[in-house]
């Protein structure tokens, strides 16, 4: 605690000067701008949705009156957006925090207690309907992280909502499995739901079904289950051929999510089940091998709201990587988040957001993997000083107990990990 009262001591005034900061925003995102309504209609407080944005989302990122601000040019085979459909998102952030990065090897550390991340995220995003029945959307992003001269793009997909007229729905592109239970980018924590990274389910390249009859909605999905960075030049027939493979073995994961609702409460459960590499014990687990080892993932998720302002959601995954480390052995892990966001007022909401992961058979391996370990709790205010400009304050506590080095490197659960940050988030 007594890191912590440091914390609060020398970084208050800054966030008393953000609160004085900008006041105005001259601009609103795509579909606020397209269909002329408040960020209000959709978000119950930026970027959180409320029950009209789910519908928003759930219709495929449309109203009805989409055609209304289009170009057809007499030709009722064309509805081009009358303005190419943009928006930015921009985040800057400051950290007091006790965690740093560790060598594996010698234990050497690297570490900022005070870490000024501006800008922390520069995206750009694009979304419209094509037809009828077609919509697109993607984001790319220009700088996150201080890695400034890379593009990223993560979600990128097309989707048709009603196949052959029978009512199904398909995406195609980049997408994140995690969003069928809770959409990391709708979070109003700056912290993460974690149990969705380490599993390995957040961005993926594939195709994905979803069908709802009577009170269940039905999604099937299939991916590449190696994420979105991987590419590799076809030379098998020759010199120089102009193609990428983007998979990396022969097999693609799969996955279901079944979701209704029972009296005021969402219930969700998901099965994954596919490969990806091992990893080498003579590495500590940080160099990637060459088998293909079976992954399968387990997942209950529930949410409601209690009264008009407070969500509340749970999440709960079981893991199991056969052979990962070693050939012949299952490595088992759980974890999950529990949450709640009460939108106060159009001006202040509180988060608290609880990770807990059990490393499970990676304990004492001596690889990066005794880190799945995690308790930590997650306390944030926001300020909106307009819809989509918001102020941000988050205390972290790390209830994970320190542990000593124990094998040949420098794994786990090493240092704290408590944190106090302040920020500034704006999409326009």
């Amino acid at each position: 605690m007594k890191i912590l009262n440091k914390l609060t001591l020398y970084s208050l005034p800054l966030f008393y000067l953000f609160l004085l900061f900008p006041t105005k925003s001259s601009a609103i995102p795509v579909f606020a701008r397209k269909y002329d309504l408040s960020c209000s209609s959709c978000h119950a407080a930026y970027p959180r949705l409320n029950e009209f944005g789910n519908y928003f989302v759930s219709s495929n990122y449309r109203l009805p009156n989409w055609k209304s601000k289009t170009i057809s040019g007499g030709d009722n085979m064309l509805a081009l957006p009358d303005s190419v459909p943009f928006a930015v998102r921009v985040q800057a952030f400051m950290q007091q925090r006790e965690a740093g990065n560790i060598d594996i090897t010698t234990g050497d550390k690297v570490s900022a207690n005070t870490d000024i991340q501006a800008p922390y995220l520069i995206k750009l995003l694009s979304s419209a309907p094509l037809s009828d029945h077609i919509s697109y959307y993607f984001y790319g992003i220009l700088s996150e992280k201080g890695d400034n001269g890379s593009v990223i793009v993560e979600d990128a997909w097309v989707s048709h909502d009603d196949l052959f007229g029978s009512g199904a729905k398909l995406m195609a592109g980049q997408f994140q499995v995690s969003d069928l239970m809770f959409p990391r980018e709708t979070r109003l924590t700056f912290q993460d739901f974690m149990a969705y990274r380490m599993a390995g389910i957040t961005y993926e390249r594939g195709l994905l079904f979803d069908y709802s009859f009577a009170d269940v909605d039905i999604s099937l999905g299939v991916v590449n289950g190696n994420g979105i960075d991987f590419n590799k030049t076809i030379n098998s027939s020759g010199f120089k051929r102009a193609d990428h493979l983007f998979d990396n073995n022969n097999d693609k994961s799969v996955f279901t999510h079944l979701g209704t609702k029972l009296a005021d409460v969402d219930i969700g459960l998901l099965l994954y089940s596919g490969l990806q590499k091992n990893r080498t014990l003579a590495s500590a687990g940080s160099s990637e091998g060459t088998r293909e080892t079976s992954k399968t993932v387990y997942g209950l998720d529930l949410s409601g709201k209690l009264g008009n302002d407070t969500y509340w959601f749970a999440q709960w995954l079981n893991n199991q990587w056969s052979d990962f480390l070693q050939a012949g052995k299952s490595y088992n892990w759980q974890g999950g988040f529990v949450g709640m966001d009460y939108v106060k007022d159009k001006h202040w909401t509180y988060s608290l957001l609880y990770n807990y992961i059990d490393a499970g058979d990676f304990k004492n391996t001596d690889t990066l993997y005794e880190g799945l370990a995690m308790n930590d709790l997650t306390l944030t205010a926001s300020y909106y000083f307009m819809r989509n400009v918001k102020a941000i304050m988050e205390v972290d506590f790390d209830l994970e107990p320190v542990v000593n080095k124990s094998g040949s490197y420098y794994t786990g659960h090493l240092g704290s990990d408590n944190k106090l940050l302040i920020g500034l988030d704006a999409a326009f």
